[in-house]
């Protein structure tokens, strides 16, 4: 790769983000930051902003001009309560004219942010890998959000066949420091830092990467990855349960007694997106992200390690780092 041409960043000011424009930022990178409007998690780091959003292809032209890699990260990250043209347009709209803008820009590589959540488990296997399928249209039992980020995957590897040098990463459920827009997992670890979350869910389960791991992975893919591939970035699964009392341990709360049966949550979750527009904010579950925690299989990162030596921290490191960088903030 050439490390004198910029390297571009589209969600910069996501949580993923703000990590990766953090290390490139440390390994004294030429850096755009693709952002739509200001941007917190950039402030105070010597980087270069560009207005511009993934749905206006003027914009990516401009951006993309003389860039030595692309990272896409922008993205609509949806538990389920965002209308589906929305999460569609820009996951998969945004996805195509950034492709499409690579091409243009004669852009030297493209590391395109994928999901999990995209991927299927491969027949005869009991955890997803990277030789799980994408999943299909027809798939009912699957969220919006899994859908269009299939859809945008089949996007890059179409470009990657036709002779864009581009690769796929798949992270987990990503928590961490840097979390300035408050994702789905930062809010639930800040509501139960607060002792705001009521109760805990039986039989929920996810595997949780730290953002800066992702953000690390996302560098080694850019000079290591193989175009046309795809990998995994898995860290530690666990119950919602033992994350919450981990978390415990260190922030000091105790952790909520009640542990409702996956089934009366269930019920429930219906209620919490009208309950939580009353409250104006966003609901911490619902019956989208309760599907993923009873149903998403283990994930193996296996491949990544040997091809990319990714090497995930341990979850105790992710969550004491987190819980000090939220303090810091002033979130408590």
């Amino acid at each position: 790769m050439n490390d004198a041409a910029p390297v571009v960043v589209t969600g910069a000011s996501g949580h993923l983000g703000a990590n990766l424009v953090r290390c490139l930022s440390a390994q004294n990178r030429r850096v755009r930051a693709l952002v739509r409007a200001s941007a917190e998690a950039l402030d105070g780091l010597a980087v270069e902003r560009v207005t511009g959003d993934v749905l206006d292809p003027a914009s990516l032209a401009r951006s993309f001009a003389g860039a030595g890699t692309v990272f896409h990260l922008a993205g609509k990250v949806s538990t389920g309560c965002d209308p589906a043209a929305e999460v569609r347009v820009v996951n998969v709209t945004g996805t195509k004219n950034v492709v499409e803008a690579c091409v243009a820009a004669g852009v030297g590589r493209l590391v395109h942010m994928s999901s999990i959540q995209a991927l299927a488990v491969a027949a005869g296997k009991a955890e997803i890998d990277e030789t799980g399928p994408l999943i299909v249209g027809t798939d009912r039992s699957r969220g919006v959000y899994d859908h269009t980020k299939a859809e945008a995957e089949r996007l890059v590897l179409a470009a990657a066949d036709q002779g864009l040098s581009a690769v796929v990463l798949n992270p987990t459920a990503v928590i961490g420091p840097y979390d300035f827009q408050r994702s789905p997992m930062g809010r639930v670890l800040l509501a139960l830092a607060l002792g705001r979350l009521p109760a805990l869910v039986a039989g929920a389960a996810c595997d949780f990467v730290d953002a800066r791991d992702v953000a690390e992975a996302a560098l080694l893919a850019e000079t290591r990855g193989q175009s046309g591939a795809r990998y995994i970035l898995s860290g530690t699964r666990l119950s919602l349960v033992d994350l919450a009392r981990r978390w415990s341990d260190i922030t000091g709360r105790r952790a909520p007694r009640f542990v409702a049966p996956m089934a009366l949550a269930r019920l429930s979750a219906p209620l919490a997106p009208w309950l939580a527009r009353l409250a104006g904010h966003r609901p911490l579950f619902t019956s989208e992200s309760l599907r993923v925690l009873r149903t998403q299989a283990p994930a193996s990162h296996r491949k990544t390690c040997e091809a990319l030596g990714y090497r995930p921290r341990p979850i105790e490191e992710t969550l004491r780092d987190t819980w000090a960088w939220m303090k810091d903030e002033g979130w408590l």
